[in-house]
């Protein structure tokens, strides 16, 4: 059984609207204590900064070896944590009177079936019962829904991961200097179709292509590591990258990022174009990432889903 579906209907619909609106805050009234759960990278900065423009008071949980120290600046709360402790994450969440929580920030799943990784983990009961008892199978959004459940069980709603980013997502066109070829046009239209696949299995959510054929598909280990792979399959380049969100996004978790690391490693391992989805990818240091991209002829084009 899908663990989205061990709720009644009208149990997952009233969550759903218990989520506050993107911008709003409770005017007039007490100010909204939102949780954030802090993995590596700088999108959770982003995510505080906007959350404390909104006037939230904000407790960041870090998550040991993967979230920024700095965040300890910024935040109204700061404690740290391991990935593997759901309990403890509640409890803090609890102490501070929040009521939303968001998910940021890059974690690496492949810590999870690591040479001892119980020992280096040390799971809290909490964690041992969601993994081992709880959910039907390990793939991220059924992972991701059953801690969300877990959340709402203790009156803590988890919220959009962009609520308080909105400013930071792609939008629609050729972002670049460059413009795209009809060849890259026909693999972006190739890979848009593989790639959206690949995200209503849950698998991955990137695909590397060239001349309209499959280079590299996004699994466990992430689209780094898929560059790197495409990069090595491919070493005369030219090669495109296609990343979108799942047809059916949940936008609490897993939203696509890129940022100027991505056209690092793209430039490194021969692409030339970078296809996102327009409206649910997030782009860190957009200026940065535009300024390297035509500096390496690296086309990126953003487009809606509703447009192929």
């Amino acid at each position: 059984m899908n663990v989205s579906d061990r709720k009644p209907l009208a149990y997952r619909r009233r969550l759903r609207l218990q989520l506050p609106r993107t911008g709003t805050m409770q005017q007039g009234t007490s100010q909204l204590r939102l949780g954030i759960i802090a993995g590596a990278g700088q999108f959770p900065h982003l995510v505080v900064d906007g959350a404390r423009r909104a006037g939230c008071h904000v407790t960041v949980i870090g998550l040991w070896g993967l979230a920024d120290a700095a965040l300890a600046e910024r935040a109204d709360v700061f404690r740290w944590a391991g990935l593997a402790k759901l309990g403890r994450w509640i409890r803090i969440l609890k102490a501070s009177r929040a009521e939303g929580v968001i998910l940021a920030g890059a974690v690496r799943k492949t810590s999870m079936y690591g040479r001892w990784r119980w020992l280096k983990l040390l799971p809290d009961w909490t964690s041992i019962r969601l993994w081992f008892f709880t959910i039907s199978d390990r793939r991220n959004d059924t992972v991701l829904a059953a801690v969300a459940d877990e959340f709402a069980r203790h009156g803590i709603i988890m919220q959009s991961c962009v609520q308080y980013t909105a400013e930071h997502l792609a939008s629609e066109g050729v972002l670049t200097r460059g413009q795209p070829s009809a060849a890259q046009l026909a693999d972006a239209d190739f890979g848009w179709r593989i790639a959206k696949e690949l995200g209503r299995l849950d698998i991955g959510q990137s695909v590397a292509v060239k001349e309209t054929e499959v280079v590299a598909v996004e699994a466990i280990e992430g689209t780094d590591r898929m560059i790197e792979r495409a990069g090595q399959l491919v070493p005369r380049g030219g090669w495109t990258l296609v990343k979108v969100a799942k047809p059916n996004q949940d936008m609490r978790f897993d939203v696509p990022t890129v940022g100027p690391q991505t056209i690092a490693n793209l430039t490194r391992h021969g692409a030339r174009m970078l296809v996102i989805e327009a409206g649910k990818t997030v782009i860190l240091e957009r200026e940065q990432m535009l300024a390297d991209a035509d500096r390496a002829g690296i086309v990126i084009l953003s487009r809606r889903a509703d447009s192929t």
